[in-house]
């Protein structure tokens, strides 16, 4: 456990006050992150089913997960012993017996057949197996879409939280510094995510690092278009751009950051890309505060992008925080025209205006807080594009 037990209770009051306004009596969540923000629970175990259940009207959610992991949730969580219940392996990946009949159990043994059940469905850690199992085994109860209804409590970062993601970013701008001395024409990409890796996960000498949940991003030469490559045996050329995308993980709070490299001499064309690219970062950055819109951040961001030839249709930015494979972010709002949802103070994004074109590729990031008046970044490397 490494958030005080008065933190956790606070967490699923927030949840039981959005579970009520849904509707639902329980909450089945199977999402690592979310179960993670609720209870403590870190486990590499989420290859098979796991979940929290929430009562409305119990103090504590109970934890069920494969019994081998019960020794893992009763050292990582702060929940009792009595709430901690594992399923017997035969459980596992069987012909007839399916996880969610053992949480079906659970709820019968506590009386609940007819209750209004919210599931976390739309998310990857919940399947359609999972769902038709557990109706047919409470076939009287009301299911309720319970999906991102966590994660949105999770958006409003304690202060424990900020101190997490301030400490990741430590973990990612020594990373990041790493990889731009590592970047040099003839030298291998797996080399460099070889250095970025070691880096991320010997941390500092007060704390080491955590693994994050995606790989370092590495694009060059012709595959700067595509942003979500992983490392090949190729190396480095002349005249060749490396974008480059990582965050370091301390307690499974990531703090994300972009950054690109260019080695050789880039032409006047690729350095005013460049620039606007600069110049619509900063103005996001600058406008940044509590009580503007995602969209009015994001056309910030397309008014300096009107003024070039340059388009992009991606969104910009998107919230972060705890995170297990495959993603580090919240999956809730977005930086990009048409999202109306208020920022609010130590809500905390990865701003991220990057352009993924052939040929004049150029990605850069900040991850910030949001303050009262205006933003904070949590990783501080320049941001600028490196040269070699």
């Amino acid at each position: 456990m490494v958030v005080e037990k008065t933190e956790y209770r606070d967490r699923v009051n927030k949840t039981k006050v959005e579970m009520q306004n849904r509707g639902m009596d329980i909450l089945i969540s199977t999402n690592p992150a979310n179960m993670n923000y609720l209870s403590g629970y870190d486990g590499y175990s989420f290859y098979v089913i796991q979940g929290l259940i929430i009562l409305l009207d119990a103090d504590e959610p109970i934890w069920i997960g494969r019994e081998m992991d019960t020794p893992g949730a009763k050292f990582t969580t702060w929940l009792t012993n009595e709430n901690i219940i594992g399923y017997g392996d035969d459980y596992v990946q069987s012909e007839t017996k399916h996880p969610m009949h053992f949480f079906a159990d659970t709820l019968k043994e506590k009386g609940i057949t007819n209750k209004k059940i919210g599931l976390e469905w739309g998310q990857d850690s919940f399947n359609a197996t999972s769902y038709f199992e557990i109706k047919k085994k409470l076939p009287n109860c009301e299911w309720i879409d319970g999906s991102f209804l966590v994660n949105k409590v999770r958006m409003i970062k304690s202060e424990t939280e900020v101190h997490y993601l301030k400490l990741a970013g430590e973990l990612t701008v020594n990373a990041m510094k790493v990889a731009k001395d590592s970047v040099a024409e003839g030298v291998k990409e797996s080399d460099v995510a070889a250095d970025i890796y070691k880096t991320l996960i010997e941390g500092t000498n007060e704390y080491a690092g955590d693994y994050p949940a995606i790989i370092p991003l590495i694009s060059s030469g012709e595959k700067i278009a595509a942003p979500h490559l992983s490392w090949t045996n190729r190396s480095y050329k002349k005249e060749e751009i490396v974008s480059l995308e990582l965050s370091g993980c301390f307690h499974r709070y990531h703090t994300p950051l972009a950054r690109t490299i260019y080695i050789g001499t880039p032409s006047q064309e690729y350095i005013d890309t460049v620039n606007i690219v600069l110049e619509g970062l900063n103005e996001m950055l600058n406008f940044i505060r509590v009580g503007v819109t995602c969209n009015e951040v994001a056309q910030k961001w397309n008014n300096v992008l009107s003024k070039s030839s340059i388009t992009k249709d991606s969104r910009v930015g998107y919230p972060i925080g705890i995170g297990y494979p495959p993603d580090w972010g919240e999956q809730t709002l977005s930086i990009r025209p048409g999202d109306h949802h208020i920022l609010q103070k130590n809500m905390t994004f990865h701003i991220l205006p990057a352009l993924f074109q052939e040929d004049k590729g150029f990605v850069i990031s900040e991850s910030i807080r949001v303050t009262e008046n205006g933003c904070e970044r949590l990783a501080k490397f320049p941001h600028e594009l490196v040269l070699k």
